[in-house]
């Protein structure tokens, strides 16, 4: 099998040098990627009907044998149509091929075949335009059906495939050890591959499914288990072993349970044998920032310094301000470094950096530049880690000696899904809010009452309040949806005289930055934005946050919009406003609206939606997911992290046998850069 992964695609029999850029644009470079290119669904040809008892407008699937060869009409410049007729002995179906010059080639007068499309036409005359067809003699029960692209037919894909299994050695190399496959009744790989494309039966296929998860989510588990033996170096900054008291006597509250657990289990990892590698994932006001100003105060207290990365310069500028405020009695220089500071004032946070005058700096993939230096870095901090990726996560910590990493998500992510993305680190939850932190009211309405939802706002506008008002387009498209601007212009008709902003996403760093400001500083009191606003803006005199079109976005999202409200002493409103009739929709709405509890809302867009889309279209760093659903395929992920754990506490991963199994784990990490894997 090893050797199918260093076969060139185009050698297979059927792709060639033409065809090989579409299988390479799949992700199948090789014949060996190409079996792990799995079909995304199945046809079900094991049931046939009769021609006179196929439904009407319904795929059905039929035996027929061809009456005469297909006859050629070519009805305009470019466009042929080929005509015949099959029969099941007492009924006759007339097909019809549009463009297709090999149907007379493929179709031969006497034989047999299965035919697979929607039956059109009335109950005297049966018709079926451009079906799937094949050979009565080689017809599966269940057919694949394949990711095709431009160029390339889910039949071209299938042909390729059979080519590659034949290259299959009659005994194929399993990577799992037999061990595994037996304690957990796997089938062998050559089995899998087998009936995974083309599966005898739906049992077959399930026996195959169910090896080939559990074997990605193992690869997978071991992979990030290997990344965190790689990092388990010499500890360079070891902390003594207690709590902070006197960084949270500077403070003007007192800390939550939480946060003093959260703080304490890391000290713990910084005072042991090796660097602390801790996730704090915390819902929307869980108080992750006092957190992160405890460990960058213990740090900086043993000569050391701090860094903290965010994805946004919003977010960025938003920690620099809380930290600030957060660190200043206790007399630490901070420093804000993103992409627009000025170049003199780069120059000298640089040197002040390098030379230990700045103890702790924020900022944004700025800090990245091949021009920071620190004279002893010893604790990095990203924020919002899934937007960065699994190797990004460790260009920080390359510029100083194995410092500390303290991962921040204030993205709920159910704890399944958190150990799959963070699986090399400890995670710390934060499970309970300051207090003071009230329940934002929600409500979901249709939009003919969003002139009723203004007017509740403008009530609020007359007492001092702010809103924010979210659309989810930049610009008009053909979905009937309002872009951002023509939105703002609606708002300001409704709110004559009110001061409005507009931000999105193709702003520039400084515009955005300032239509911001404008809004922290009250300025303006209506905020029309996209998403931008999702994450790291904090302004307490906000109190209403309305989002149009809510069903456009994941429950996860609309749980972050949400929590930009809500942030000061004011009772605050999340109104969602949708046009949607669709039942599933409505439910998902009526969910979110009744629940506050960040980590349920998490569990339900994780079942409802998958963990492909549950961060958007961004895969969070992770080795792309061939085959295993994590909303569905739960229990299997359950056995496998249990099985990754016995490998390697048992050392069996070092063995001979498990040495497929290696070369399987070193595959999967090449293709994210195979950060820190220890093999």
């Amino acid at each position: 099998m090893s050797s199918l992964f260093e076969m060139d695609i185009q050698k297979l029999k059927g792709v060639g040098p033409k065809r090989a850029p579409l299988y390479r644009k799949l992700g199948a470079p090789t014949a060996g990627d190409l079996l792990r290119l799995y079909p995304r669904t199945y046809e079900d040809w094991s049931v046939q009907v009769p021609i006179a008892a196929a439904p009407l407008g319904e795929v059905s699937v039929i035996r027929g044998t061809v009456l005469h060869t297909p006859s050629e009409t070519r009805i305009r410049k470019g466009m042929t149509l080929y005509k015949l007729k099959v029969t099941d002995g007492d009924t006759d179906l007339a097909l019809t091929f549009f463009n297709n010059r090999y149907i007379p080639t493929l179709l031969r007068e006497g034989e047999t075949y299965l035919f697979r499309g929607k039956v059109t036409g009335t109950l005297l005359r049966r018709e079926m335009s451009s079906p799937e067809f094949l050979p009565e003699g080689k017809a599966l029960a269940v057919v694949p059906v394949y990711p095709a692209t431009a160029g390339l037919t889910s039949r071209m894909i299938s042909a390729a495939v059979r080519s590659a299994l034949e290259l299959l050695p009659q005994t194929v190399h399993d990577p799992l050890p037999q061990a595994v496959r037996e304690e957990h009744q796997l089938c062998h790989l050559g089995y899998a591959l087998e009936n995974i494309h083309f599966p005898r039966s739906s049992g077959d296929l399930d026996i195959a499914r169910r090896r080939l998860i559990f074997e990605e989510f193992l690869v997978l588990q071991l992979g990030l288990m290997a990344i965190k033996k790689g990092r388990r170096t010499r500890n360079a900054h070891p902390l003594p072993n207690r709590f902070p008291q006197e960084f949270e006597d500077l403070l003007p509250f007192r800390l939550t349970g939480a946060q003093r657990r959260a703080i304490g289990e890391s000290i713990a990892d910084m005072a042991g044998d090796s660097p602390m590698n801790r996730l704090i994932q915390g819902d929307v006001g869980s108080g992750k920032t006092a957190v992160a100003a405890a460990l960058c105060w213990a740090v900086i207290q043993t000569g050391a310094q701090a860094a903290l990365m965010a994805p946004t310069e919003i977010l960025a500028a938003q920690h620099y301000q809380s930290l600030s405020q957060l660190l200043e009695p206790a007399h630490i220089p901070v420093a804000l470094l993103t992409g627009s500071v000025k170049a003199a004032e780069k120059k000298k946070i640089y040197q002040a950096l390098a030379d230990g005058r700045i103890q702790l700096v924020i900022g944004t993939h700025a800090l990245l530049g091949d021009q920071v230096e620190f004279q002893n870095l010893g604790l990095v901090i990203t924020d919002e880690q899934h937007r960065f990726g699994v190797n990004q996560r460790s260009a920080l910590a390359q510029k100083g000696t194995s410092p500390h990493l303290l991962v921040m998500s204030a993205t709920p992510i159910p704890r399944t899904l958190a150990l799959m993305i963070y699986g090399d680190l400890d995670i710390s939850i934060l499970d309970e809010l300051p207090p003071g932190r009230q329940k934002i009211e929600t409500y979901l309405i249709d939009p003919a009452k969003r002139q009723r939802a203004f007017g509740y706002i403008q009530k609020h506008l007359d007492q001092g309040r702010q809103a924010y008002l979210i659309c989810p387009l930049i610009e008009e498209d053909d979905s009937g949806l309002e872009s951002v601007e023509e939105y703002a212009a609606l708002v300001r008709k409704s709110f004559p005289g009110t001061p409005v902003g507009v931000l999105h996403g193709k702003l520039k760093a400084q515009e955005k930055e300032a239509v911001m400001n404008a809004f922290s500083r009250g300025e303006t009191k209506l905020l029309v934005s996209t998403t931008v606003v999702e994450v790291g803006v904090d302004v307490p005199n906000a109190v209403i946050m309305l989002i149009e079109n809510a069903e456009r976005y994941g429950l996860s999202q609309l749980h972050q919009l949400r929590g930009r409200v809500g942030r000061g002493q004011y009772q605050s409103t999340c109104i969602l406003v949708t046009p949607a009739q669709n039942q599933e929709t409505l439910k998902r709405l009526k969910l979110f609206r009744d629940t506050s509890d960040g980590f349920q809302i998490a569990d339900a867009d994780l079942k409802l939606r998958g963990p492909g889309d549950f961060f958007g279209s961004r895969q969070h760093g992770l080795p792309q997911l061939k085959i295993a659903d994590l909303s569905g395929d739960l229990e299997v992920l359950r056995q496998a992290q249990a099985c990754a754990k016995e490998l390697f506490s048992s050392g069996l991963l070092e063995s001979r046998e498990a040495a497929g199994l290696r070369g399987e784990i070193r595959r999967l990490f090449h293709k994210t850069g195979g950060e820190g894997v220890v093999l």
